[in-house]
């Protein structure tokens, strides 16, 4: 065999490994995207799922880390129950906390749900079926979740949280859909 024939071969091989390689790392993240498509829309549907909860994910491999805090104990539960059923999911970790039961964190959940919603700038997103902003109340302290349209949005939603009598603290975590 000639030295350029076997060089031309060795060349060959090693780009059709290199394909292989791309082809199987390109299945690989077309996988876990599948996978988070799947965990999202499974999360959303759930029939207790409110805006008054709030669940985040991580997919590395096979293994699904739920995160997020919830209202309702059995939201932990059937999230995870859920996941488990996703072809491609192997293992689900549950870091989901459980809020406490509190009356009084119930009163602040209505009126915070009246006045940041009751607002004209942020009245129309209201009407969606889970609303964008979740708003997470433990022990009299607000977190807000979710994303918005605008800066505008998320500044009002802030204020409007504020302005809640026997809230403690509010941290805004809202994202911003378009930034400009």
């Amino acid at each position: 065999m000639s030295r350029r024939l076997r060089t031309g071969m060795i060349l060959a091989s090693t780009l059709l490994v290199a394909q292989l390689g791309l082809a199987d790392s390109h299945t690989h993240r077309a996988a876990l995207s599948r996978i988070e498509k799947e965990v999202r829309r499974e999360i959303v549907t759930l029939p207790y799922y409110s805006l008054f909860d709030h669940f985040a994910f991580r997919v590395d491999g096979e293994t699904v880390t739920l995160i997020g805090k919830v209202s309702r104990p059995t939201l932990k539960s059937d999230a995870e129950n859920v996941v488990k059923k996703i072809e491609g999911v192997e293992k689900v970790i549950n870091q989901i906390e459980v809020l406490p039961l509190s009356p009084n964190d119930d009163r602040l959940r209505l009126a915070l749900y009246n006045s940041i919603y009751g607002h004209s700038v942020l009245q129309t997103l209201a009407i969606r079926a889970v609303p964008p902003i979740h708003i997470i109340v433990e022990n009299g302290n607000v977190t807000l979740e979710g994303v918005v349209a605008n800066d505008l949005q998320k500044r009002v939603a802030g204020v409007q949280a504020s302005s809640v009598s026997g809230v403690f603290s509010v941290t805004n975590n809202l994202n911003v859909e378009n930034k400009s």
